[in-house]
């Protein structure tokens, strides 16, 4: 094997005068350097930041929670047993990786047991502190699964009956449409085959506004983002979608009847019809969007 071939898979020691090659180099969290395993410490390569990895540990966990003793990481590979005295590579041909359920992290065979690893005392990686209250995105994630749950009900709800209650049901909604159009309020200067008459809502989960509903009708040729604008001001909801950078600032609007989030630049009438029911949410992103439904 070239020499290029054997330093492709490992790393000489940065200590001077060694440069040892090690397959297996064990990298400095403090330093960020690379050494072989007689310097592998700070004390042993002279660290020049000596007890910085320490104390950033410190600062990021609790102590009670975690072990003290450092563990070294192997160049190049994340999976490594989470016992903090082991440095095993874990799920690769030869060694299995076992997930713990309870603190939600892997081990190597022999450490897979919860009484091998100290299970009782490590706080699950990604668990809610106690008592911390769930986050904007949390929340607008359960509202939006809570609403597309109500659109697939509305869906699940059309009467599938003989043709006399289907006709029945047809002139109810024909009644309701009416009072949907003399209640709507909206741009007067909209021509009437241009309007699109909507139910707006904002979503109590995510949202504070000062009127929490409305009937309203818009320009079918409108954007979402403009619809957005307008129902935002409307409904006196906070609307900081053009200074916001974090998504779980943002407001979308979510398509009932469609049972998706709807983007920003498509067109009213090409996604929604008179009669249906938007909701402003916020926290949700835009990675929650689905695909088009055309059928509404």
């Amino acid at each position: 094997m070239a020499t290029g071939d054997v330093e492709a898979i490992g790393a000489r020691c940065h200590m001077p005068f060694c440069h040892q090659l090690d397959f297996l180099p064990f990298k400095c969290e403090s330093c960020k350097g690379l050494f072989c395993g007689p310097h592998r410490t700070e004390d042993a390569h002279s660290c020049p930041k000596a007890g910085e990895w320490a104390r950033r540990r410190t600062e990021a966990f609790n102590p009670r929670a975690y072990p003290s003793s450092p563990k070294p990481n192997i160049l190049n590979h994340e999976q490594q047993c989470s016992d903090p005295a082991c440095k095993t590579l874990i799920n690769t041909p030869l060694v299995t990786g076992v997930h713990c359920d309870k603190c939600n992290r892997s081990y190597c065979l022999k450490h897979r047991l919860t009484y091998e690893h100290n299970c009782a005392n490590l706080t699950p990686l990604g668990a809610r502190p106690q008592g911390q209250a769930p986050t904007q995105r949390e929340k607008g994630i359960a509202a939006l699964e809570k609403l597309r749950a109500w659109g697939a009900s509305k869906k699940a709800a059309m009467p599938k009956v003989p043709q006399s209650a289907s006709k029945q049901a047809a002139a109810a909604r024909v009644q309701e449409t009416a009072n949907l159009k003399k209640a709507a309020k909206g741009d007067e200067k909209i021509p009437l085959d241009k309007r699109v008459y909507l139910y707006v809502e904002a979503s109590s989960d995510t949202i504070t506004a000062k009127i929490p509903k409305g009937t309203f009708f818009y320009h079918a040729e409108y954007s979402v983002g403009r619809i957005l604008d307008l129902a935002a001001k409307s409904l006196q909801v906070v609307n900081v979608n053009n200074r916001a950078e974090s998504e779980e600032d943002k407001l979308r609007v979510f398509h009932v009847e469609g049972g998706r989030l709807l983007g920003f630049g498509e067109k009213l009438g090409q996604c929604v019809r008179t009669g249906n029911t938007i909701v402003l949410l916020r926290g949700v992103g835009e990675g929650m969007a689905s695909t088009p439904d055309r059928t509404k």
